[in-house]
C-alpha cells in the first residue's frame, strides 16, 4: 500500500473532531488490509485549521499503534525549500512506512528528502517521493503490486507502473479517476518527469 488519506478540507461534512476520527479509522483499515509480508506507506502533509496544526504523522502513528503495527521508517519530504514561510500547509510532508509485523528491511535512504519532486496537483505526492516509496516496496519488500486506496490523480499507480509494478488505484471522484487513468510518467536515472 502507498497512499495519502484525504485532507479535512476534502471531507466537508465532517467537523475537525469527526475528520480526525475518520482519518485514524481509515489509516487503521489500510494497515489492516496490508498483507502480512507487506507494508503501508502513508504520504501526509500537516495542515493548519483555525490557527492550530493537525499533525497527520501523529494520526498515522496512532493508527499503527492501535493496530499493533510497527514503524519501519519515517522520512520528512521537503515540499518547499527550507526557510520558506508557509500558511495553511507546511513546506514538508511525512512519509511513514508501517508493517503489520516487524520485517527485516533497510530504510529507503535519507531521513529527509530535500525535494519531493514535481506534483500533479497541490496536495499530491511528489514524483521523487513516490519513486522512493515504490522502489522500497519493490526492492526491499519484494512486492510486485502496489495498491493506492485513495489514488487522487494517480501519481502512485503511474510511478509504480513506470517501475515495472502492477498498480491498483481506487478513487471516488470521477474527475480524478479520469486524470489517474490518463497519467503516465517516465522515470530515468536522473529523476522523474
Amino acid at each position: 500500500m502507498v497512499t495519502s488519506l484525504p485532507d479535512v478540507s476534502e471531507l466537508p461534512l465532517l467537523d475537525d473532531a469527526g475528520w480526525r476520527a475518520w482519518f485514524v479509522d481509515a489509516a487503521r483499515r489500510v494497515i489492516r488490509w496490508t498483507a502480512a509480508t507487506g507494508v503501508a506507506v502513508f504520504f501526509q502533509s500537516d495542515v493548519r485549521r483555525r490557527g492550530v496544526w493537525i499533525d497527520k504523522g501523529h494520526l498515522v502513528a496512532r493508527a499503527a499503534d492501535d493496530e499493533g503495527a510497527v514503524l519501519l521508517w519515517h522520512v520528512i519530504v521537503c515540499r518547499q525549500p527550507p526557510g520558506t514561510v508557509s500558511f495553511g500547509r507546511p513546506g514538508y510532508a511525512h512519509m511513514i512506512c508501517v508493517a503489520p509485523r516487524a520485517i527485516p528491511a533497510r530504510p529507503p535512504g535519507p531521513d529527509v528528502l530535500a525535494d519531493g519532486g514535481a506534483t500533479t496537483w497541490s496536495k499530491g505526492i511528489g514524483l521523487e517521493a513516490c519513486r522512493l516509496a515504490c522502489r522500497f516496496v519493490r526492492d526491499e519488500i519484494g512486492s510486485r503490486v502496489v495498491v493506492d486506496p485513495f489514488c487522487g490523480r494517480g501519481t502512485v499507480p503511474a510511478v509504480a507502473n513506470a517501475l515495472g509494478l502492477d498498480a491498483i488505484g481506487v478513487e471516488i471522484a470521477q474527475k480524478r479517476c479520469r486524470a489517474a487513468r490518463a497519467l503516465q510518467v517516465t522515470l530515468d536515472p536522473s529523476g522523474a518527469r
